[in-house]
């Protein structure tokens, strides 16, 4: 049975359990609803079930309209408050002495806040602040309608809702976390990149951190000319002959202490 059925009403056989049409000042809707209580499990229950679903289609879909929210989840918020109603007409008891809708529309909207609060927000935000957006987008919702089609200022919405000016300001950011923009949409002036372009990458850079400060505290270690040789050869770029002339021994000594001074760092940075 589909909640979103529009057919009418299914004719019942003469074995369906009936009251008088009208019993106790019921509406029909509600009257459907009490005919499918009484009756006994089978094929005229399942018919009557589904046209007491059927009339209280509109209930349900005015209910979900309540709840400000994009364009492209309000078919979502209807489906979910359809199928609210079903639970409401599956455990309505008319026994309890209550009125269908006064169960039903309860039901109906806890399902819709359940549902907004479990599914509809790609980051979490604390269940105090999601209210909060709830009633400023309403808010905003009806200043539109009034002609601020920028949906108000902060004040605005303030004045409305009776929430702190801070308050607002927060729900307002909030609903970023609920809609997060694409990483593919385009950005810029001419629409010319995307905004995963913008984002930056891993710099490769960030790996060599830890090996250079062990590298440090190794070359701390080395004789003061090994340090010397090591500074003027790597860091200076300078050859092995103009260290020789500037430390004052020869080309073939200063080629020995770097063969020397790498092999030390390199045990101590392969640990072993």
């Amino acid at each position: 049975m589909s909640v979103t059925s529009t057919s009418p009403a299914p004719q019942f056989s003469a074995g369906a359990a009936r009251e008088p049409a009208g019993a106790g000042g019921r509406t029909p809707e509600e009257e459907l609803v009490h005919r499918m209580a009484a009756c006994p499990a089978g094929a005229d229950r399942e018919a009557l079930r589904e046209a007491a679903i059927t009339a209280y289609l509109p209930v349900a879909r005015r209910i979900a309209r309540r709840y400000g929210s994009p364009d492209r989840s309000r078919e979502d918020l209807q489906q979910v408050a359809c199928l609210g109603l079903v639970k409401a007409v599956d455990r309505y008891d008319p026994g309890l002495g209550h009125a269908f809708l006064s169960y039903a529309v309860p039901t109906i909207d806890g399902e819709l806040k359940r549902y907004l609060r479990d599914f509809s927000w790609q980051v979490h935000v604390p269940r105090r602040l999601q209210d909060k957006h709830r009633l400023v987008r309403l808010a905003q919702e009806e200043l539109n309608r009034s002609g601020h089609t920028d949906g108000g200022t902060v004040r605005d919405i303030q004045r409305l809702t009776g929430i702190d000016e801070q308050d607002v300001r927060l729900a307002l950011r909030a609903d970023q976390a609920r809609n997060p923009l694409s990483v593919d949409e385009q950005r810029g002036t001419g629409k010319g990149f995307t905004l995963a372009e913008t984002i930056g990458g891993d710099d490769p850079r960030l790996d060599l951190v830890t090996d250079l400060v062990a590298l440090k505290t190794l070359v701390a270690e080395l004789p003061a000319r090994e340090r010397a040789i090591l500074k003027l050869y790597f860091v200076d770029s300078l050859t092995q002959r103009q260290v020789a002339d500037i430390v004052g021994i020869s080309q073939m000594h200063v080629s020995r202490l770097l063969d020397r001074s790498r092999a030390f760092l390199r045990r101590g940075l392969l640990g072993g």
